[in-house]
């Protein structure tokens, strides 16, 4: 059976991926059968199949799943638009084309394609796959991207004493404090932040949140502060948090309590990181036609590969364009010739790592 990437990715959108990537995964499982492929999905929810054997191994992966709401397809004479199509249907269906086009000579080459990297990467986080190349499937522009910001959320908790309001001076307004912990933020970097990352720059901390009070004539007794932090290599999360903790305790007056938690998660946050724009798996896209290495704007579950090997983002679209969004926005989109280039890139990338001279 012959794959044409762009009639599976405009199924693709049509089938819904926001809540559940069941109808997603067997879509995906279906396609790859009928082309001949043994498919076999693990405890996490993660679809994989192998071809070949020995080394090197390559791994190429993207995910299933779709932030809400669903928006439906929409196709013109160049573009195929609707949630996915850019994030991460496209790349997908440029990764089924190359994987399925690819027999490779010498070596393995991995399709791992995991459920829940919108929320908390649970499939990622349990891959364990001793690989020497991984390429993640993103919307890049057709650039290969070597390096990433990370992302941490928090909260940072400011405890007072709750009193009536007609006596503020009885009470210790946690409110208050806020003034105090934003500008801590604010000089946290420039006191304890690691070094600017030469290829990302400076991590970034932005307060997104903020809570407090219990009635309108009480001096209010908590207030909280959301984090949000772009981390940079070699930054990692517990040291982060530990830190801050710190700087805060350092800025913010001794009559409030303060703690700085960590958001409850059930797999690691996503850290920075950075590969060798040298490495094999970077150079042989390049050489295919690829874009030259760069960054890449969001964080992904490229960070968890990256610790095991190195690792690309890659792919058809773009996170946002002169318009303004595109991944995630109401006017999600992809390039129809993109898709089929991303394809071709990915399979004479291929080639030059998994095919004998």
């Amino acid at each position: 059976m012959s794959f044409d990437p762009i009639e599976f990715l405009e199924t693709a959108v049509e089938t819904p991926s926001t809540e559940s990537v069941t109808e997603m995964r067997e879509l995906v499982r279906e396609t790859l059968e009928a082309n001949g492929e043994t498919v076999r999905i693990d405890d996490a929810g993660n679809l994989l199949a192998d071809k070949g054997s020995g080394e090197p191994r390559i791994v190429l992966n993207t995910h299933l799943d779709t932030v809400p709401p669903h928006h439906p397809l929409e196709r013109t004479e160049t573009e195929i638009r609707g949630r996915g199509s850019c994030d991460a249907k496209g790349p997908l269906a440029a990764i089924l084309a190359a994987f399925l086009r690819t027999e490779p000579e010498t070596g393995r080459l991995t399709l791992a394609l995991t459920p829940d990297e919108e929320r908390e990467s649970t499939g990622a986080a349990a891959l364990e796959l001793d690989a020497d190349g991984f390429i993640v499937g993103e919307p890049t522009g057709l650039d290969v991207c070597v390096a990433a910001r990370g992302r941490f959320q928090g909260t940072v908790h400011l405890g007072g004493r709750g009193a009536h309001a007609a006596t503020p001076e009885s009470g210790v307004n946690a409110i208050s404090g806020l003034k105090d912990a934003i500008a801590g933020l604010e000089s946290y970097d420039d006191e304890h932040g690691p070094a600017t990352h030469p290829r990302l720059g400076a991590p970034t901390l932005t307060p997104t949140l903020v809570s407090g009070g219990e009635a309108t004539n009480r001096i209010p007794s908590e207030a909280t502060l959301t984090i949000d932090r772009r981390s940079v290599p070699p930054e990692r999360a517990p040291e982060f948090f530990e830190s801050l903790q710190t700087h805060l305790r350092s800025v913010v007056s001794e009559d409030l309590t303060v703690a700085v938690q960590p958001a409850e998660r059930e797999t690691p946050f996503l850290e920075g990181f950075e590969t060798d724009a040298d490495a094999a798996v970077s150079q042989a896209l390049v050489a295919a036609g690829a874009g030259e290495p760069r960054t890449f704007g969001a964080a992904t579950e490229a960070a968890y590969f990256a610790s095991m090997a190195p690792t690309v983002v890659f792919g058809p679209g773009v996170l946002a364009d002169e318009q303004g969004p595109v991944a995630h926005g109401e006017r999600e989109y992809v390039p129809i010739d993109a898709v089929r280039q991303a394809g071709a890139i990915l399979t004479d990338g291929l080639e030059t790592l998994l095919v004998a001279e």
